[in-house]
């Protein structure tokens, strides 16, 4: 298959398999869930028939004309970071399809939530594969818009709905925000084509608008990765479906800004302004999300902090701007896709099994549920970066190249505050193992109903675990190459070599990791006396805060619209001219920019100012004989025959 129809086979598949699921919705949840299992295995084979030419440099893309007047073609493009992702999104979302399956009972709307989750892999996969910059803005909007489904799926559920709000707000806004900031680094760099911008970094960086690029930039990515302060909408997306909430947040929607900050890396990392800002943000959440995670009682609120937590770390990495973090960056992608998405699966089957989520009920699980323990236990253990699994090596090489940044001109600050962090994720890692399977039951009632469930629901968690492991054991075999293009690809230069293994000698970052490990397991001795010390930490949210916003900005807008809409053609009129002064202001300003950017001014032609002249005064005489109406009729009809006399004299009747 020619390599223009694979990728738009590849871009397309989910939304033909999300039509196709909706054309079916009467249908069982068989049919269902075997369409979007068998669309994610077809999307799967084909990104791996381009593995090959992609790892070895090969140029894979197409591209064809859209709206060519702004610059929009639906460019298509695929090297090895948007390979490594396209392969998470696809791979993932297999497993989490077949996962769904056995999960969802029978009554439920199964074509309503197959066919938008395959709608939320097509948006995933087209922002990974977007060629051009604003065709990765639309699927990044359609990313929020299908979360925003999925995560109110069960709508009768006041805390689904609050928690699609939420989480709408907050992407969505900073969507918007992000749309500013593109637009304006395609401006600057002269082109909407993406790997035009990321060989434009000497002209971004050296614009006066730099500073303004990356802040909205960053707003948009860290709305979307659940960055501090834009954290709080993660843990009220937990009110989803478990697999909603295993595909979203381990490797799609969360990751999706973490993907950009990788994607943009060769042209905004480099600078001062860059490293302090995105490293101090992730280091900040990773230690927030730490702390709070230990505190909560909910299996998927644990998660939800921790995946904030491991988000930050990942955001980190990317702000130190050093070939070695994006080596350690990619590497700790795939470690945190693996085991979240086992522990999130676990967490499912112990409340479809148990009937509770709430750990304070639970315990003493691994003999009623010793296989659903074997991959809760691994995947946890993988999150505290024990040895010898995957989480090892990538929190060690985290730790290492820690050491090497100073921020605020303080050498020991990120290793420490590091250090800090992974000892509280050593610390909540194991109070979900420790506590969920194993000691004491608690209630007997869960513990009376919780079982294994069937091999189809076990079957993806095994995957994802034996994953977990293998990335530990054989980092090299597993991934080495993948790790190595796709760090290239970060940087925008040659792959680096790497050397990933659980031993790299006896070093500062090894002492701070068995530091990391024997005081976190000592916070899970104490962990009684933490929750009676610090027990406001439980209920600690931000939803409150939220929730007053938005009532606020409400009010705000509704007033604002009472302002602009009383009934007084004055007011009305007065507003548009007064914005029509202020451009004409701005365009008389020597073509020196401005809004509106250089450009020629040109003589204008007497006609055209008679025309204008022939509008001002029928404006202003709107104003005053406003009262008079039949007068202002007169006028208005004035001001229609003008403006339609241009639109014809410039050949536009198809704008007016």
């Amino acid at each position: 298959m020619p390599i223009s129809l694979t990728l738009f086979t590849l871009a397309g598949l989910p939304f033909v398999a999300a039509l196709l699921i909706a054309l079916c919705a009467d249908r069982g949840r068989a049919i269902h869930s075997g369409i979007a299992a068998a669309a994610s295995a077809v999307g799967l084979a084909l990104t791996l028939s381009l593995a090959g030419q992609v790892l070895a440099g090969e140029e894979v893309a197409v591209s064809a004309a859209w709206v060519p007047a702004i610059g929009l073609d639906f460019s298509l493009m695929m090297d090895p970071l948007g390979l490594m992702f396209a392969g998470l999104i696809l791979g993932i979302g297999l497993l989490v399809m077949v996962f769904g399956h056995y999960y969802l009972a029978k009554g439920e709307a199964t074509g309503r939530f197959f066919a938008t989750l395959m709608l939320f892999q097509g948006s995933m996969l087209g922002i990974v594969l977007s060629g051009n910059v604003l065709l990765l803005l639309v699927f990044w909007e359609l990313t929020s818009l299908s979360s925003f489904l999925l995560i109110g799926f069960w709508r009768d559920k006041p805390e689904a709905r609050q928690g699609a709000r939420m989480a709408l707000a907050i992407t969505g806004g900073g969507g918007l925000v992000l749309i500013a900031g593109m637009v304006l680094l395609g401006v600057v760099a002269g082109s909407f084509d993406l790997m035009t911008i990321l060989q434009s970094a000497d002209v971004v960086q050296a614009s006066p608008l730099y500073p303004a690029i990356l802040g909205l930039i960053l707003i948009g990515c860290f709305t979307k990765s659940a960055q501090f302060p834009f954290h709080f909408w993660l843990p009220h997306a937990m009110a989803a479906p478990t697999p909603v909430s295993a595909y979203l947040h381990s490797a799609t929607m969360v990751k999706a800004g973490v993907f950009l900050l990788a994607r943009l890396w060769p042209v905004l990392a480099g600078t001062e302004l860059y490293t302090v800002v995105v490293t101090s943000v992730g280091l900040f959440t990773m230690l927030f999300g730490a702390w709070v995670a230990l505190f909560r009682q909910d299996l998927k609120a644990i998660l939800a902090y921790s995946t904030i937590s491991q988000l930050g770390l990942l955001v980190m990495l990317l702000g130190f701007s050093l070939e070695a973090a994006a080596v350690a960056a990619v590497l700790h992608i795939l470690n945190h896709a693996a085991f979240k998405a086992a522990l999130f699966m676990t967490a499912g089957v112990v409340d479809h099994e148990a009937g509770t989520r709430d750990i304070r009920l639970l315990g003493g699980l691994a003999k009623v549920m010793p296989v659903t323990a074997l991959v809760g236990t691994v995947a946890a253990l993988a999150m505290a970066g024990i040895p010898p699994l995957g989480g090892f090596i990538s929190k060690e090489m985290m730790l290492y190249e820690s050491l090497n940044i100073s921020l605020f001109g303080l050498p020991w600050l990120v290793p420490v505050v590091a250090t800090i962090a992974a000892t509280l994720s050593v610390g909540y890692s194991l109070r979900f193992a420790a506590h969920l399977f194993f000691g004491q039951k608690r209630d007997a009632e869960a513990h009376a109903k919780a079982h294994d469930p069937g091999a189809g629901m076990l079957a993806a968690p095994l995957v994802l675990m034996s994953i977990a492991v293998l990335l530990g054991l054989a980092p090299m075999l597993v991934a080495g190459a993948l790790v190595s293009s796709v760090a290239g690809a970060v940087i925008g230069g040659p792959a680096p070599e790497v050397a990933l293994s659980l031993w790299h000698g006896i070093n500062l970052a090894l002492g701070m990791s068995m530091l990391a490990v024997l005081v976190g397991a000592l916070l899970l001795w104490r962990h009684a006396a933490l929750l009676r010390r610090y027990a406001a930490m439980r209920h600690a949210d931000a939803k409150a805060l939220f929730e007053r916003a938005m009532r606020l900005a409400d009010l705000a807008v509704r007033k604002a619209v009472v302002a602009v809409h009383r009934p007084s053609l004055q007011r009305m009129v007065f507003a548009v001219f007064a914005v029509v002064v202020l451009l004409v202001i701005e365009g008389a300003n020597g073509g020196s920019g401005g809004l509106t950017g250089p450009r020629e001014l040109l003589e204008a032609p007497p006609i055209a100012v008679a025309a204008w002249l022939l509008l001002v005064s029928a404006t202003i005489a709107v104003l005053v004989e406003g009262r008079q109406r039949f007068r202002a009729l007169i006028y208005i009809s004035v001001i229609g025959l003008v403006i339609a006399l241009a639109f014809v004299h410039f050949s536009a009747p198809d704008l007016a």
